[in-house]
């Protein structure tokens, strides 16, 4: 064939198209009916089945919903949190306040963005690093080091302190308009860097913008109230209240949870890198000076009994994935097999992980915990999973994953120390390897 197509190769094309009737009976079906449910296949489908072996003694049955914004990451670090409430209080249900979250990050990342445009001020304004920093500033996402950060330094509150607010569930003009702002402070900063202005000069100015930021906050998501009264009744319907906490005072003294004991395993197959190695990735994260991201990358059945380890003995586990491949919404399951694409398209799609990683057909995109695990012997068949998105879809909203589905598609796991070996606790006594910002291992953070 030569470089251009000739109608030579278009009738031959043809041929080859007619030759088959599959190909007509596919596209009749799809014409009118969801590739979906053209490509589900019945031997997958009948074998749905929310029962598990194995499952963690205080699942709550109401999930909650992120509505439409990116802050999956920290829906499921609070979701595991309130776990160790509900368990201390005996409650029933319990929900932080996801707003006062996404305030202090938001706040947090800002401060982060500028900072980063302070150490590349050397940069071209059209290199890639920088064209990489302005893309998206203040997204909603993030990685679990930096809901790390968040809550050591911030704390939380329940979510009837400081409820959700229209622009917390709905963020992307909120976050337009403050990643416009933001682009015009890297513009000053670097216009005054240009006329030699000192970092001492533009630290001072950082704080200026910083405030304009934070007055944007306030109008967007409410005030983060300094003290709060917390009362509830638990499951025997017994009233009790807690005066006068703040955040800090609710993370430290009435959430069980030691966050700075997990660590995060990555399971990345690319061939920039190496397994048993230590990771992180560059320019990325939300708190300035707080603890970097951190990455043991193993292979993925490591992943795998360390999860299913910290389900038997009864905690959940936050995990990182491709939510959108292989999946289904509204039946809630992640199933390698579900749908039969190559039947349809007369094809077949030879991408493994490793490559479909190396050429963009495969990034990390939703946070959930991992909540039971089936286990026929010592093998693990499918998992089951608490999502954000509200009770509509699965098994009133937790959501079914299979073994082979984790294999494909899940790209790390957060789990105790307690619950790992020492070889792989070692990998995290090495200095990290720095990955480019936009290595696909940080692009949970860009959702």
């Amino acid at each position: 064939m030569q470089a251009a197509i000739s109608k030579t190769n278009i009738k031959v094309f043809q041929k080859a198209y007619k030759s088959s009737p599959t190909n007509k009976l596919s596209r009749n079906a799809l014409t009118r009916t969801s590739m979906l449910d053209v490509a589900m296949d019945w031997d997958a489908f009948r074998k749905v089945d929310h029962t598990y072996s194995h499952t963690i003694p205080n699942e709550i049955k109401k999930v909650t919903n992120q509505k439409a914004s990116g802050r999956c990451w920290g829906f499921a670090g609070l979701n595991l949190m309130r776990l160790a409430v509900c368990d201390k209080y005996n409650l029933k249900e319990f929900e932080f306040s996801q707003n006062y979250f996404m305030f202090c990050d938001k706040l947090e990342k800002s401060n982060y963005f500028l900072e980063n445009i302070l150490a590349t001020l050397d940069e071209s304004f059209d290199s890639r690093l920088m064209m990489w920093l302005v893309s998206e500033p203040i997204g909603d996402g993030g990685q679990w080091d930096m809901f790390v950060n968040l809550m050591e330094k911030y704390g939380v509150m329940p979510q009837s302190a400081m409820p959700e607010s229209f622009q917390s569930s709905q963020s992307r003009m909120m976050n337009r308009f403050i990643t416009r702002k933001l682009r015009e402070f890297a513009s000053q900063l670097r216009e005054m860097y240009s006329n030699g202005a000192k970092l001492t000069e533009l630290r001072k100015e950082k704080e200026n913008m910083l405030a304009v930021v934070y007055n944007m906050l306030c109008i967007c998501l409410g005030t983060p109230p300094e003290t709060f009264d917390w009362q509830f009744r638990d499951k025997k319907k017994k009233f009790k209240r807690i005066n006068n906490l703040t955040a800090l005072d609710f993370y430290s003294k009435h959430v069980d949870v030691v966050l700075k004991d997990k660590v995060c395993l990555i399971h990345c197959p690319m061939s920039n890198k190496e397994m048993n190695e230590h990771y992180t990735v560059s320019y990325l994260g939300n708190v300035t000076g707080g603890d970097a991201i951190s990455y043991g990358n193993v292979e993925i059945e490591v992943m795998k009994r360390a999860a299913a380890k910290s389900i038997k003995a009864g905690e959940a586990v936050w995990f990182g994935c491709d939510v959108g491949k292989m999946f289904h919404r509204d039946l809630g399951v992640m199933d390698m097999n579900l749908y039969d694409f190559e039947l349809l398209f007369n094809t077949e799609f030879k991408m493994d992980k490793k490559t479909k990683l190396e050429y963009g057909d495969s990034i990390m995109t939703h946070a959930m915990l991992l909540t039971a695990v089936d286990m026929k012997g010592s093998d693990s068949i499918k998992w089951r999973i608490e999502n954000s998105w509200g009770e509509k879809g699965g098994d009133k909203g937790y959501m079914l994953m299979t073994d082979k589905w984790f294999d494909e598609y899940t790209y790390e796991v957060v789990i105790d120390k307690k619950y790992l070996g020492k070889k792989v606790l070692e990998i995290f006594d090495r200095e990290p390897v720095a990955l480019n910002p936009w290595d696909p291992m940080g692009s949970l953070a860009r959702q």
